[in-house]
């Protein structure tokens, strides 16, 4: 006779029928899987379920408090009050092609006083991670413990790490089982499995950065817009300020696309330059920022003044990184080049990303390792003029048998003299 307190087969059938689970329900069921009592099969075909019939806003709210309570919570007080830091702010990005913007967004808001715990994950498939873009910095350590990231925020203020396995394990097991059963899509699903690693994080405020596009996990901007609704309602309720900025990932952000060269064009903008696009959506970013921590500051002026180069150099030194040091570099190159002069009017996300992943910056599975060097440097972007047989862009990996795979996710993913959209990096804001 079990002691649990539902039956698995009862909850499945209840959200399979299109009813509402009950608090009581989606705590046990959390709890029950995490313990491996509901099996890996049982939460599959739960998963499908509510991505088939969905859930109600307090289902989603109490679907991830029940994630969050599967583990343990930060907390910052111990840096924040008189003399301190003034508040913990966060972003999170739905992921993108070239999207390196939280490396100089760190150390760009630490400036202001405000506290950055910049939890952090890896690339899958063309989407890159953070981490392993820091990894191409000589030393640099993606896992510190909780009382290392503490200090290092009351030091220094800003903090890129991989999350601890104490925060939200539940989130974890379920995530990884999503990835299998073709369930990634559920708003429901998303949505609690990124809010209760960042609310569990223990952020005061909170920055989502919705991308939508071709490069974007969604293609469809009334999908973002309802994702991103959802998770903003999921942070408020959870006491965390929160806003959400839909961004353009139709195009590769920058000119970079990969780890090293990711690492290089990030260091560019901290420096006072870069591309325009990736200046713009990191000063928007901040600026959210600091309004949600109460700052009134423009964030530009410390990219000028060099104050984000300096918080940029002890962050990458507290986590035992050489600032200073030569970044891994490319055996082998190939140079794609423009087959006809005119307007560069499309260049294709998705199709950027894959070439990079295949090339060796990216992932097919979690425990594949990353060629650091490997990427795409852009030489033209929409908008440019070019002329027959100038270099579009330049591919590069330390393993050249790569180069024809690549290639093939290129062919159609540009335009010349066609229809130049004009859009803006940043489509919508919602609480922001």
């Amino acid at each position: 006779m079990s002691n649990e307190a539902f039956d698995a087969v009862d909850v499945i059938r209840t959200k399979r029928d299109g009813g509402q689970l009950s608090n009581d329900q989606i705590d046990w069921v959390i709890d029950a899987y995490t313990r491996g009592v509901v099996a890996d099969e049982q939460m599959s075909a739960l998963a499908m379920a509510i991505f088939l019939n969905g859930m109600s806003r307090a289902e989603i709210a109490r679907w991830t408090d029940a994630m969050i309570r599967s583990g343990e919570r930060m907390d910052f007080s111990s840096i924040i009050g008189p003399g301190k830091k003034i508040a913990t702010a966060d972003k999170h990005s739905t992921g993108g092609v070239g999207d390196k913007i939280t490396l100089p967004l760190a150390p760009l808001v630490a400036v202001y006083g405000v506290a950055v715990p910049q939890l952090s994950g890896r690339g899958l498939g063309h989407t890159g991670g953070t981490l392993d873009k820091l990894e191409a910095i000589p030393g640099w350590q993606a896992s510190i413990s909780n009382e290392r990231t503490i200090d290092i925020l009351g030091s220094i203020g800003a903090v890129i790490s991989a999350a601890g396995s104490g925060l939200a394990p539940a989130d974890k097991k379920l995530y990884a089982l999503r990835d299998t059963t073709s369930t990634v899509e559920a708003i429901p699903l998303i949505a609690s499995s990124i809010m209760s690693k960042k609310i569990a994080e223990g952020t005061g405020s909170l920055v989502l950065d919705v991308k939508v596009g071709s490069g974007a996990f969604m293609k469809d901007i009334q999908q973002a817009r309802e994702l991103a609704e959802v998770m903003v309602g999921l942070g408020q309720d959870a006491g965390v300020t929160t806003s959400a900025l839909l961004t353009n990932m139709d195009t590769p952000l920058g000119l970079t696309v990969g780890n090293a060269c990711e690492v290089e064009e990030s260091v560019e903008v901290l420096a006072g330059g870069g591309p325009a696009d990736v200046v713009e959506l990191t000063l928007e970013l901040a600026r959210v920022m600091l309004r949600n921590s109460g700052v009134d500051a423009d964030p530009a002026e410390a990219l000028k003044d060099g104050r984000a180069m300096d918080k940029w150099r002890q962050m990458i030194s507290a986590q035992g990184g050489d600032p200073d040091a030569a970044l891994p570099v490319a055996r082998e190159t190939h140079t794609v080049l423009a087959p006809q002069a005119g307007t560069l009017t499309r260049l294709d996300a998705l199709s950027v990303g894959v070439a990079s992943w295949r090339l060796g910056a990216g992932r097919a599975r979690k425990e594949d390792a990353v060629q650091l060097a490997a990427g795409i440097k852009l030489h033209a972007k929409p908008g440019d003029t070019v002329t027959e047989g100038q270099p579009l862009m330049t591919l590069m990996t330390d393993t050249p048998e790569r180069f024809d795979r690549a290639l093939q996710s290129l062919e159609g993913a540009w335009d010349i003299n066609g229809q130049l959209s004009e859009t803006s990096i940043i489509l919508d804001r919602i609480n922001a």
